[in-house]
């Protein structure tokens, strides 16, 4: 239903158009038309109008949605239309002012009807041309946590328990916690600390090194087979092949 409500507004709006096409050239009455009485000169190009458009939208419908791009496409329909068109226009000339029917006058009328068409077709196709639309990818890293990080926060002091986490540093037993209040030692296994920190917004980065996702700032890969990552605040990390899947899949690389 709503698709034939659609399809109806559409055929309405293509007929208002070709006609104000056809009583804007009946006004001027352009190719020697203006001699026409009134009535007869605005009947002449309504008829021609509308019924060369109905020719073009159904040669642009049939044939022309294949051609790509847009104004190559204008060309071919308009081009295709024209002979059918020049039928209408003589047959609706001898009608109406008595201009002879021949094949002379036929070929005469070719141009004059190429020439319009063209911006008929034109001013259709731009009148129901969808705008572009430019669709903008963002990447959003969602922040980390508060309670998966609480327990690991509790044991920073005071000054770096609500700071920016940044990344972890294996050394021996203990680690070497990065803040945005600078570096923290921690006497603590670096396996538990991923442990309490499992619920986490980060990556493990090597078998030593964990860092929260939003200090990520890059990841490439050296020659040997190992990578780094450029972290907040200046530090760059080792990155281990073994971690390349969970990196690949929160969309690094």
């Amino acid at each position: 239903m709503a698709t034939g409500m659609g399809r109806g507004r559409r055929i309405a709006a293509e007929a208002a158009l070709l006609a104000a096409v056809g009583a804007f050239m009946g006004a001027i009455g352009p190719y020697d038309t203006d001699g026409l009485p009134t009535g007869p000169r605005f009947l002449y190009w309504l008829i021609c109008i509308i019924g060369g458009g109905v020719i073009g939208i159904a040669i642009d419908e049939l044939a022309g949605r294949r051609l790509a791009p847009l104004w190559w496409r204008l060309l071919a329909v308009s081009i295709l239309m024209t002979p059918g068109v020049t039928l209408l226009v003589d047959a609706t000339g001898h009608w109406l002012g008595g201009h002879p029917l021949s094949l002379a006058h036929w070929l005469h009328n070719l141009g004059h009807v190429f020439v319009i068409s063209l911006p008929v077709m034109t001013v259709r196709a731009l009148a129901w041309r969808r705008p572009r639309r430019e669709v903008e990818t963002v990447t959003l890293v969602a922040p980390p946590l508060p309670e998966a990080e609480a327990a690991f926060r509790r044991r920073l002091s005071a000054k770096r328990r609500t700071a920016r986490l940044i990344a972890i540093e294996a050394h021996d037993h203990y680690l070497r916690v990065h803040t945005g209040e600078g570096v923290e030692l921690l006497t603590m296994r670096f396996a538990d600390a991923m442990a309490e920190l499992a619920q986490a917004h980060g990556h493990r980065l090597h078998r030593s090194w964990w860092a929260a996702a939003d200090a990520i700032e890059a990841i490439r890969w050296r020659r040997g087979g190992a990578g780094e990552a450029r972290l907040a605040g200046g530090l760059t990390a080792p990155v281990s092949r073994a971690q390349a899947p969970a990196l690949k899949a929160a969309g690094w690389f």
